[in-house]
């Protein structure tokens, strides 16, 4: 154990993003999310929810303002009534964080792409529709 990690933090996890660089992302994906078929680098988190980990990861990972978005959502398929609520839980965890972020959204497939070059990918426990997220790492500025 180390001071100020969150203890949701694994060992795997924490190393996965102190090697990631400016501009790298980071993707949680929920519990039905195809993360070991788009991606060799996995770490499984399926005790957890997304939006605890979320909280978790954002404590140590500072989000990228170069870019246009600092996360991005996957998009509900046309035609699908869900309404993906977990969203404005995310949407309020980032802004307590960062104020300023800005988040797209992504259509499915897209996602799936954009993920498979991604630095890794995250599985939870997250049951909610919709609930996968990708964080664009950003850089952390001196004082």
């Amino acid at each position: 154990m180390l001071k100020k990690i969150p203890k949701l933090l694994s060992p795997e996890l924490v190393k996965i993003m102190m090697e990631m660089g400016h501009g790298d992302e980071l993707v949680l994906a929920d519990a039905n999310f195809p993360g070991h078929a788009l991606h060799s680098r996995v770490i499984r988190c399926d005790g957890l929810g997304i939006p605890e980990l979320l909280a978790a990861v954002l404590e140590l990972l500072p989000l990228d303002h170069y870019a246009d978005h600092q996360a991005a959502l996957m998009s509900v398929v046309p035609g699908d009534p869900t309404v993906p609520v977990v969203w404005d839980t995310y949407k309020e965890i980032i802004s307590g964080f960062d104020e300023d972020a800005q988040i797209s959204h992504e259509e499915r497939f897209a996602f799936y792409t954009r993920s498979q070059s991604a630095y890794a990918i995250v599985i939870t426990g997250e049951e909610a529709l919709y609930g996968n997220i990708i964080l664009k790492k950003g850089v952390i500025k001196s004082s």
